[in-house]
């Protein structure tokens, strides 16, 4: 992913609403996939972070950001507050941490890496604030299950991002004004 060096606004603004649409759309096909057997109630696999992690390598933290936030409030207004504050917290710790990870190690971790951590990095964000929502410390009893599922998710995602990436970057140089 090539940082893209310009200051034109309305590329970026424009480029990150395509973005977000995009994964707005993974969420809601995620949403669509039943719920796996002990696994929290609304544990997704994170299909949508293949776009945040594209536009956070591409554009930068604060598009990437932006993107979160979008799907925070999806979340919130297709499941409720308590997907929406979950989703949030989750949603800013791992894209801080994606951007991060993707400016200082990606040649060490590779986009599988990252993305495994992210997932990881999520699940903590989210287990903190079922914690506090719940007012009990027994959420954290699904922790190792969800260290298991952050690895299981975080590698298909960082291969579909993979995938996909030679896609996303023919949709970014759409936008380039040369």
């Amino acid at each position: 992913m090539k940082k893209i060096n310009t200051n034109n606004t309305a590329y970026k603004t424009a480029l990150c609403g395509i973005l977000c649409a995009q994964a707005l759309a993974l969420s809601w096909l995620e949403n669509l996939l039943p719920a796996l057997p002990y696994m929290p109630p609304g544990a997704k696999p994170g299909f949508s972070n293949i776009v945040t992690m594209f536009t956070a390598g591409s554009l930068g933290l604060g598009q990437a950001m932006a993107v979160t936030f979008i799907k925070a409030g999806f979340a919130f207004l297709t499941r409720g507050a308590t997907a929406g504050a979950m989703s949030l917290a989750g949603g800013m710790l791992s894209t801080f941490v994606m951007w991060i990870l993707l400016r200082f190690t990606k040649e060490k971790l590779g986009l599988i890496g990252i993305s495994v951590i992210c997932a990881a990095a999520h699940n903590i964000a989210q287990l903190t604030v079922a914690a506090f929502i719940t007012g009990t410390q027994s959420v954290l009893y699904y922790a190792p299950f969800l260290g298991l599922y952050a690895v299981v998710t975080g590698t298909v995602t960082g291969l579909l991002l993979k995938a996909v990436m030679p896609a996303l970057e023919k949709q970014k140089n759409l936008f380039i004004r040369k």
